[in-house]
């Protein structure tokens, strides 16, 4: 017989702590790498979308940085670009602390051997000797390596007498080599000089940043000097500058749009315009050639 007194227990309550399961939000994963931001408008694009407009931001046209196996890419016919001393590589002549470690750092981050890249092809048809600054190896820094390659091509330009075009992008001249990086100023000009009594043109294309010893010898000895939209283009620092002459100086100074109302270059050319301007610009120079 069942005890009717008894009672019934139906739950038991525990005496250790309940612990309560944080809530995990759960995010949408998305890969990285995808989206760019634009340092001038500040819109995210798709990094697809940039590469498909030459890395012009489709939002304000600021124009982004490229390497040079890109801008050679974009620039010169397909198959028809010969890259000249490939392989030549800095050496440490001032012993500079932690120099070779930079150096290999940059090798390995961009796949090149050294801050510019020369040889000769087409572009749209045209042939030029050609050399392309890359701002991803150590800024674009001009040492030893960066004056002979660009010396050695526009020796070649002169002994094949084709037209030379330089695009340009450095922080200055490499302070690691010192004196041997300063010489390179004098030297690339005075091969330039030798390209201008042969009767050959020289056209400059000046990209973000040009600036330093780049700024006070080839990239300014153009017999035609273009640039890209928004280039910063100068020798010594806005804020230098500034502390020098005790003034404070204009928003727009040290840009290609202030330096092209000054007259120091002759015309700013967007990216998307480049390609048929210096080809037309070589066109005209060989045609007269010809003649």
């Amino acid at each position: 017989m069942n005890n009717i007194f008894k009672r019934n227990r139906y739950i038991t309550i525990s005496k250790e702590p309940i612990k309560m399961e944080a809530k995990v939000e759960k995010k949408p994963s998305i890969p990285g790498g995808m989206w760019a931001k634009c340092a001038k408008c500040g819109q995210t694009i798709y990094k697809e979308d940039l590469e498909s407009n030459n890395k012009v931001c489709p939002h304000c046209d600021n124009h982004f940085r490229m390497t040079a196996r890109e801008r050679i890419e974009f620039l010169m016919d397909i198959d028809t670009f010969v890259e000249f001393d490939r392989n030549m590589k800095s050496v440490n002549p001032l012993d500079f602390e932690g120099y070779e470690e930079k150096v290999g750092n940059s090798m390995d981050s961009t796949g090149l051997s050294e801050g510019v890249i020369t040889g000769k092809g087409e572009i749209l048809g045209e042939e030029a000797v050609v050399c392309v600054m890359d701002s991803f190896f150590m800024m674009g820094s001009m040492g030893s390596v960066v004056g002979e390659k660009i010396t050695r091509a526009v020796e070649r330009a002169i002994d094949s007498r084709l037209p030379v075009v330089i695009f340009t992008a450095s922080g200055g001249a490499r302070m690691q080599e010192g004196i041997f990086s300063l010489m390179q100023m004098a030297k690339t000009s005075a091969a330039l000089g030798k390209l201008s009594d042969a009767g050959l043109l020289y056209i400059t294309v000046i990209t973000d940043p040009t600036t330093g010893g780049v700024t006070a010898s080839f990239a300014t000895l153009g017999d035609v000097i273009l640039s890209e939209p928004g280039a910063l283009i100068g020798f010594a620092g806005r804020r230098t500058i500034e502390q020098t002459i005790k003034k404070t100086l204009p928003e727009d100074f040290q840009t290609a749009e202030f330096m092209i109302k000054h007259g120091f270059i002759d015309k700013i050319v967007h990216r998307r315009d480049q390609v048929k301007m210096i080809k037309n610009i070589l066109a005209i120079h060989n045609e007269s050639g010809r003649r």
